[in-house]
């Protein structure tokens, strides 16, 4: 059993035949699935996805990309969809230096608001974090003991930056992009990171794996995700989606069920 820990099922590829993605999901082995608030409508849909769907779980939060957006009214809104019991997470919330839509001290706010309302309401905080660590463990080291906990999706830092992480006891989420030849920094992290702290994700509709690098992603896709990973650390699939789902479960405070 796996867990897609970073999709987007609200976006437009998935609206018109989810089920049939969530069925070939299923057949993949991917039993569980959370669904991302990028923004208040998507954080809305998401909360709706989740709500109609027994093994999906949504989270609610405002991307960097969108940090102006950000005020009390805003707050307020998300801070009652997280009091739906299938939200697990505020976010995704971060920095985002790569594209630079918002200017960085309006991220930087923006990012520290939403982690205030994740340690108001006890639930994990999911990073968007590009080209920015340095900031981020900065800004986030303030909170690191009162955030319940942390994952970095689509994790992209370097081996120093993951050791950061993994001492305020955050976890790593990697993406399909572990699959691609270029990827050194990301699949040392992979080999080197404790295997109870690894979580897989597709970001999909983003970042297809290998053999599917440069269409779109499913959920589906992330067992060639989970089997890159098992290659890097020379165990077995079995291993890597018992360790990432059993983290999944305990990132997101998911109830362990039977497939």
């Amino acid at each position: 059993m796996l867990v897609d820990t970073h999709a987007h099922l609200d976006f437009p590829e998935f609206e018109r035949d989810l089920h049939s993605f969530l069925d070939r999901a299923a057949r993949a082995g991917v039993h569980e699935i959370v669904t991302i608030g990028i923004d208040e409508a998507s954080s809305e849909k998401a909360v709706k996805i989740a709500g109609q769907h027994s093994r999906i779980y949504a989270t609610v939060g405002i991307h960097p990309h969108g940090a102006r957006r950000l005020d009390d009214s805003t707050l307020d809104t998300l801070r009652s969809l997280a009091a739906h019991d299938k939200v697990v997470a505020v976010g995704e919330i971060g920095l985002d230096y790569y594209r630079d839509r918002q200017p960085r001290p309006v991220q930087q706010e923006c990012l520290r608001q939403q982690v205030e309302l994740a340690c108001e309401l006890r639930l994990t905080a999911v990073f968007h974090v590009r080209d920015a660590h340095a900031d981020f463990l900065d800004i986030i080291g303030e909170y690191a003991g009162r955030l319940r906990r942390g994952v970095l999706h689509c994790f992209s830092g370097d081996w120093a930056v993951a050791e950061a992480a993994l001492e305020m006891g955050f976890y790593l989420s990697i993406p399909g992009t572990v699959t691609y030849p270029k990827s050194e920094a990301q699949q040392e992290v992979v080999r080197r990171s404790p295997m109870d702290r690894l979580l897989v994700e597709t970001d999909a509709p983003f970042l297809a794996p290998v053999p599917f690098r440069g269409k779109g992603n499913e959920p589906a896709y992330i067992l060639y995700t989970a089997q890159k990973i098992a290659q890097l650390r020379r165990c077995s699939l079995e291993e890597v989606a018992l360790h990432t789902t059993r983290n999944a479960h305990e990132a997101f405070g998911i109830p362990d069920a039977a497939p």
